[in-house]
């Protein structure tokens, strides 16, 4: 059957879903959206529906789809993200050539949109899993650029947690100190492979002002001589679509971060041990993360340190 084409819409959010859940029927990637979540995903500030999204039907069935999403700096590179699923039943030659060709046509107009000048590199994520999508991406010519794992600890038989430092504090987020936590994140993640600075909009509407936000599960060490400048934090989510569809109750440690000048103090494995006590006594049955396998600050061992132990792998492929 011939497939059409046309930018997503809002409205196609519940088709994207049904996409989604008959690709984890055979991936098993341990993913599940709502129509709800990608609605949010759609609806983005960094993400250009009319030019920067394609559907792919049969008939009145999505059976494909891609998003290039601009990132909110390039510093100094631009390193647009790439998403896509295919329908396990069209997972043909034909439909990955043409989905890395519009890839690399609408990639190279949002950047140009964006940051004209500035380097760009592609980059999509994939599940261990995915194997359909990898093949397609390193035919085209991307390379493997990192591997991300998924972390994961049992809340109801938690070890015994590090406590913080002496003179630390585990503070509840309160959105007076929104922007604050948002500098030191971008201060932390400053260097970090694939990451580049947050600007407030994106922030809002990815982290803080997201439907799955758990402030009362986020926690924050403030400057005891400058309270409104934030040193550490541990930002948390609970993605309902998850729990609905496995009956298992997730705390998701979205973000975890300490300023260079307390680091090796023990304030990031005393602040997530603090959450994670949190999240159990919230009636959690586990936690999750996702790291880089080559993290510069040594994350995987702090977190290690915290009960968490390798799940899965996330691969990126990157195309300069």
């Amino acid at each position: 059957m011939d497939l059409s084409r046309r930018p997503l819409t809002l409205d196609d959010a519940p088709a994207l879903a049904r996409l989604y859940a008959a690709a984890e029927e055979i991936d098993r990637t341990g993913d599940h959206f709502s129509a709800d979540d990608l609605r949010d995903e759609l609806d983005a500030p960094n993400v250009d529906l009319l030019r920067a999204t394609v559907g792919a039907w049969a008939g009145d069935r999505l059976v494909g789809y891609g998003l290039v999403r601009r990132r909110d700096a390039a510093d100094p590179v631009h390193m647009i993200r790439l998403q896509s699923v295919v329908h396990p039943q069209h997972r043909t030659d034909a439909v990955g050539t043409h989905l890395v060709e519009w890839f690399a046509r609408t990639s190279r107009e949002v950047h140009e949109r964006a940051f004209p000048g500035a380097p760009l590199e592609l980059h999509h994520g994939s599940h261990q899993n995915e194997r359909w999508i990898a093949g397609v991406l390193t035919r085209a010519g991307y390379t493997h650029g990192r591997t991300m794992v998924n972390m994961r600890v049992g809340l109801a038989d938690l070890p015994p947690q590090p406590p913080l430092p002496d003179g630390f504090e585990a503070v509840p987020f309160a959105f007076e100190h929104d922007l604050a936590a948002l500098d030191a994140r971008n201060d932390t993640f400053a260097g970090h492979w694939g990451s580049t600075a947050y600007e407030p909009d994106a922030w809002r509407h990815l982290v803080t002002g997201s439907k799955d936000f758990r402030p009362d599960l986020s926690f924050l060490v403030l400057d005891g001589d400058d309270g409104d400048k934030v040193l550490a934090f541990v930002l948390s989510h609970h993605y309902a679509s998850e729990t609905a569809a496995t009956g298992i109750r997730e705390h998701y440690a979205t973000w975890v971060g300490t300023r260079a000048a307390l680091r090796g103090r023990g304030v990031a494995s005393g602040l997530l041990g603090h959450t994670l006590r949190a999240a159990k006594d919230a009636g959690f049955d586990r936690s999750a993360l996702n790291v880089d396998v080559d993290n510069a600050h040594r994350a995987l061992g702090v977190y290690e340190r915290c009960g968490y132990r390798v799940d899965d792998e996330w691969h990126v492929y990157v195309l300069s």
